[in-house]
């Protein structure tokens, strides 16, 4: 995992520095058509499917759960997914997962951030898709003062959003690369970002009771982050559908939960303690233990 220099607000519980985030699970309006996307444009290999659900990833553990309900519609000015990033293990995978979209001429939006190259994508259903490569050898970002700002590796300042230079990435392809392929078996969730009702209160969430560490918050950009063993971010908040934003509807696509995997048990019990000491309501399934952020975004608590 690729750190950063960016110090941290650390308090005197941190989450393991080897948790990760595990899959993601959405209620989709039609499972067909979000198979077929999937697995058309962006690679990803159909893991098994049952009835009304379907796990799908890079032929390992399961990166993205669908599930089919009725009579379901996308809301605006809710909380939920903004997006779901998906982390290539070099630049050469991300580029042939660009020009396959490219290809396809599914609308991109290829952006350098310096510290990671990486395009934007809503798939069919308005669920946001993140695909990025970390490019450290490029430069950095770091919060000050409240502000966003990040830095080439010759010291020279950037927005952090500048246009993606395709034709040098795509320079990373090989003779022989398939557009067709499937995405390669190391690809994992880097991170999720959410949309939530009030930035402060949900780092409070995360960072005071799961126990993430703060790496920064930008009020310009209504934004913050929080991640585990000094990564970028794990989990990205932002109230960019409205402050006080409530939560979706019963009969919304979207964000049902997303894991949050720690290494070992020990791990586990111990943010599970800080859940219950806090006393915020959970209910053990089969995947782990469910509980739900104050912008009621769901998140799942278990072992890798």
């Amino acid at each position: 995992m690729t750190t950063q220099t960016n110090t941290s607000a650390r308090q005197e519980f941190s989450i393991h520095p080897a948790t990760m985030i595990g899959h993601l699970s959405l209620t989709v309006a039609s499972l067909d058509n979000q198979l077929e996307f999937y697995r058309k444009a962006l690679g990803f290999k159909l893991h098994w499917r049952e009835g009304n659900r379907a796990g799908l990833g890079a032929g390992g553990k399961d990166l993205l759960i669908l599930t089919e309900e009725p009579n379901i519609k996308k809301y605006r000015g809710v909380t939920g997914l903004y997006h779901a990033a998906y982390l290539f293990p070099n630049r050469r995978e991300l580029a042939i997962a660009i020009a396959r979209l490219f290809a396809l001429k599914y609308p991109n939006a290829p952006t350098d951030h310096i510290l990671t190259k990486t395009t934007y994508l809503d798939d069919p259903e308005g669920n946001g898709i993140e695909l990025y490569a970390e490019s450290p050898e490029d430069g950095t970002w770091a919060f000050k003062d409240g502000k966003y700002e990040s830095y080439r590796a010759d010291g020279s300042w950037s927005n952090g959003r500048e246009p993606l230079d395709v034709e040098a990435l795509f320079k990373h392809i090989k003779d022989d690369d398939r557009l067709d392929a499937p995405v390669p078996p190391e690809l994992k969730i880097g991170h999720v970002h959410l949309h939530v009702r009030d930035v402060d209160e949900a780092v409070n969430f995360y960072h005071g009771i799961i126990g993430f560490d703060v790496m920064g918050i930008a009020k310009q950009f209504q934004m913050g982050f929080v991640s585990a063993g000094g990564y970028h971010h794990h989990i990205g908040l932002n109230t960019w559908q409205g402050r006080g934003a409530p939560p979706p509807p019963p009969d919304a696509v979207g964000l049902r939960y997303f894991t949050i995997d720690l290494p070992n048990q020990q791990a586990l019990d111990d943010v599970v303690a800080r859940v219950d000491a806090a006393g915020i309501p959970s209910n053990k399934t089969e995947n782990g233990l469910l509980l739900y952020d104050p912008s009621q975004n769901g998140l799942i608590l278990r072992t890798a």
